[in-house]
């Protein structure tokens, strides 16, 4: 079998589709600032783009602004409230934590989902002006209940940000029923190209300008429009959209996949396995066996995933995500996860299984 790849939360292959789009659009000459012909086309791709972007949150065109990525666009929307009260949750993405370095926490459960009662405390005693929480956790897959979290923002005076980054093709993310004033978006989370992301924002607010130099995107993020990409963002949401009911077939990939690693030890924690979860994301706290060792041992058979930690200045540290739930740092150190999605075939998971089977007779 060839190499596996059960990695999509890292980054999702990019689908043929979007893969032709930006290779056909690469070959063409335009700046979409410029006001001649070809300058109009590469506009055209922008505009397209911005539309369908746009119908994946269910918002005017006019509400959607291109970026580098989501940590561009989380930072984008961060910076602006630097000088005033942020809360955020314990287990948001190092974006969110290094763009609001003086945001109080808020604590989670051992399910990974926001301690209500610790989040109306600090919205009574902090009284912020934002709350960014993410919408799905990157490494469990857990997911918040932004409606209800945004709402209870609202009712004490505060906006609302949201890292939706890993629901978007999973999840409905339309703007108004999530209740929430900023989203942020990457294209390579839902199979499009690296390098292009998105703020969306609600109507009759003003987005903070981040990147300055130029009138582009309305002179909230200056720079040279990457035409490119941003075309094949906006094909991959469309796809998105259209492949949403898809998930099913993958959460049923995720959930027999789990049936079968629990029938084979009882050493086995489903982190976050209690609480709603995308379908695609699985992971695994497998005691006693450091990630690494796993994850060597799986690359080994030509199978990729990612650990549920972070690497640091080449020192491996537990996940800060897992310590928040109530992880040690040894079990935190014992995490994989394992993504899938579009591409991913039962015979791929049955080789993972094949191979953690292995693992796991190895530490009995």
């Amino acid at each position: 079998m060839d190499h596996i790849y059960l990695d999509y939360n890292a980054t999702a292959p990019i689908r043929p589709e979007v893969l032709a789009l930006v290779t056909t659009i690469m070959g063409e000459v335009g700046n979409a600032s410029s006001v001649h012909r070809f300058g109009a086309s590469a506009r055209a791709h922008v505009e397209t783009a911005r539309r369908q972007v746009a119908a994946l949150c269910d918002v005017p065109a006019d509400q959607v602004i291109f970026t580098s990525g989501a940590t561009e666009s989380i930072n984008t929307v961060l910076c602006g409230y630097r000088d005033k009260p942020v809360l955020i949750s314990a287990i948001e993405h190092p974006a969110v934590i290094a763009a609001a370095p003086h945001a109080k926490e808020i604590k989670v459960t051992s399910d990974g989902l926001v301690d209500m009662d610790d989040y109306k405390r600090l919205l009574r005693e902090e009284k912020p002006a934002l709350v960014s929480i993410m919408m799905v956790n990157s490494e469990t897959g857990v997911i918040q209940p932004v409606a209800d979290l945004a709402a209870l923002a609202h009712e004490a005076g505060a906006l609302f940000h949201t890292d939706a980054v890993q629901a978007a093709g999973r999840l409905d993310i339309r703007l108004d029923n999530l209740k929430t004033d900023f989203m942020s978006l990457s294209a390579h989370k839902m199979a499009g190209p690296q390098g292009v992301g998105a703020v969306i924002w609600r109507e009759g607010l003003e987005l903070p300008k981040f990147m300055l130099g130029g009138g582009q995107e309305k002179n909230c993020r200056a720079g040279t429009h990457n035409t490119a990409g941003i075309a094949g963002m906006g094909l991959a949401a469309e796809l998105a959209v259209q492949n949403m009911p898809n998930y099913t077939n993958i959460t049923k990939l995720r959930d027999d996949m789990e049936a079968q690693i629990r029938a084979l030890t009882n050493n086995i924690i489903i982190y976050g396995g209690q609480a709603p979860r995308v379908g695609n994301t699985c992971n695994i706290g497998l005691s006693g066996v450091p990630a690494q060792t796993q994850m060597m041992a799986l690359d080994l058979d030509g199978i990729a995933v990612s650990s549920g930690s972070a690497c640091s200045s080449g020192s491996f540290k537990p996940s800060h995500v897992l310590t928040a739930m109530g992880a040690d740092e040894t079990a935190a150190k014992s995490a994989l996860r394992i993504s899938m999605g579009w591409a991913t075939t039962s015979a791929e998971i049955d080789a993972f299984i094949s191979s953690y089977k292995k693992i796991i007779q190895k530490a009995k």
